[in-house]
């Protein structure tokens, strides 16, 4: 951890959320002038995607699980090496993986190369002068026997649909977006099953704040379900792990957020329709007392 050069990390799985709370650390940061280092937690995966198709191809032979989610499919060391350096110096490097035509285009253009969607870019030094790390993704906080990620983070945010809901997101995310058929979203959820498991859900014991989306609707059979629920269809559950050393404030919260209420000393429940104003109030006095510390 660094007062000087703080880390951010937002961490949940595909599909879970995390863009509604990158959007509002965006808005933080614009509203604060605070310059962020952004880091994409898919720049940390091992493979490009013809080489994990390869691999995972080779471990199905076998009956080895292997998936994004785990260990072998990804660099927690180059990400530990990243978070210690920043957090000891505020410079490191990045790279991108592109997830589609559009990203390729764009880096294309900037680097002046001919990568294909799942390709990574080369690395490239973080710019000068940034105020925080931010990173988003998969393994902001992982533990794994040999690589310990969390322990370089300064503010840990969990996003963390209920499983079905999770499942429903993936699903018709896949489906509509990607062309995946059913049938293989749900082979891939259950060969995803175990790392996450093992590593994607102890990391929701390490963070800071958790952001839990829960629907008022039945969601018991994901795999049938015609439609996400909407967030008017649901409440949120945002967990303090340790409200006195965030310097939460409660009441002013209860009384910012309409409708919200305590369902225990350190939760709160909020309309599912305001998760995004929730995370703003939320998380800006804490990322101002983060930016205060710095000049300390």
């Amino acid at each position: 951890m660094s007062k000087k050069h703080p880390i951010v990390a937002v961490t949940g799985s595909s599909g879970a959320g995390t863009t509604t709370v990158k959007r509002a650390f965006e808005h933080i940061f614009y509203r604060d002038g605070i310059k962020a280092a952004v880091i994409e937690g898919d720049s940390f995966h091992r493979y490009n995607r013809v080489e994990m198709k390869s691999e995972m191809a080779k471990a199905a032979e076998v009956h080895r699980n292997l998936s994004h989610f785990g260990p072998e499919a990804n660099r927690f060391d180059s990400l530990a090496d990243l978070f210690q350096t920043y957090g000891d110096t505020g410079k490191g490097k990045r790279r991108y993986y592109l997830h589609s035509e559009g990203e390729a285009a764009e880096h294309n253009q900037r680097l002046g190369t001919d990568l294909k969607p799942g390709e990574f870019t080369p690395w490239e030094d973080l710019e000068e002068g940034t105020d925080v790390l931010f990173y988003e993704g998969l393994h902001g906080l992982v533990v794994s026997e040999e690589d310990n990620v969390a322990q370089h983070v300064d503010l840990g945010v969990g996003v963390v649909p209920i499983v079905n809901l999770e499942w429903i997101q993936k699903i018709h995310r896949d489906n509509l977006e990607r062309g995946y058929s059913a049938e293989a979203i749900v082979d891939t959820i259950m060969r995803r099953m175990p790392d996450y498991i093992r590593h994607i859900t102890p990391q929701f014991s390490l963070t800071d704040i958790n952001f839990q989306r829960v629907p008022t609707v039945d969601t018991s059979n994901p795999f049938i379900a015609r439609d996400i629920p909407l967030p008017d269809e649901s409440f949120v559950i945002i967990r303090f792990r340790e409200p006195e050393k965030l310097n939460i404030d409660f009441p002013y919260l209860l009384s910012m957020i309409h409708d919200s209420f305590m369902s225990r000393r350190n939760t709160m429940v909020v309309p599912g329709g305001k998760m995004g104003f929730a995370m703003e109030v939320v998380l800006q006095p804490i990322i101002e007392r983060m930016m205060d510390s710095r000049n300390v």
